[in-house]
């Protein structure tokens, strides 16, 4: 349903080398980058997935991260990994990475019987999750 979204974050080289961890498990990376001399304003990193996968193409930017001075708000954005490994590995790169807990990874059986996820707070305090839909 969403084709791309995009946040503001207060250091971009903080925010990109989070990212870059967090997102490595998933098979997602920066995929495109855009200078602040081709907006007119500021610099953008786009992050997409490595490889084609079912619900998008290689190097299609879905998830774009700016600096600026309208830092976005608290939020959640959910990231589809493959399993529950990759879960478990978002979570531990995430918080190696300087994120901080924000749900362990496990099951979350109250949204469905094979919901699970795991959640780590970004430099600016977004709330971040990783989710796997398939069962064991």
């Amino acid at each position: 349903m969403i084709d791309h979204m995009g946040v503001t974050v207060r250091d971009l080289q903080i925010s990109k080398a989070f990212y870059d961890a967090a997102f490595a498990p998933l098979g997602i990376a920066v995929v495109m980058s855009v200078s602040a001399e081709e907006t007119g304003g500021a610099a953008f990193i786009g992050y997409g997935p490595t490889e084609d996968r079912r619900d998008i193409q290689a190097g299609k930017p879905s998830f774009w991260v700016s600096q600026g001075e309208g830092v976005t708000g608290p939020m959640h954005v959910a990231f589809l990994a493959a399993s529950r490994a990759q879960v478990d590995a978002f979570h531990a790169a995430a918080l190696a990475a300087g994120g901080r807990d924000n749900g362990a990874p496990g099951l979350r059986p109250h949204y469905h019987p094979n919901y699970y996820g795991a959640f780590v707070l970004d430099p600016d305090g977004r709330n971040v999750e990783a989710v796997c839909h398939a069962p064991a």
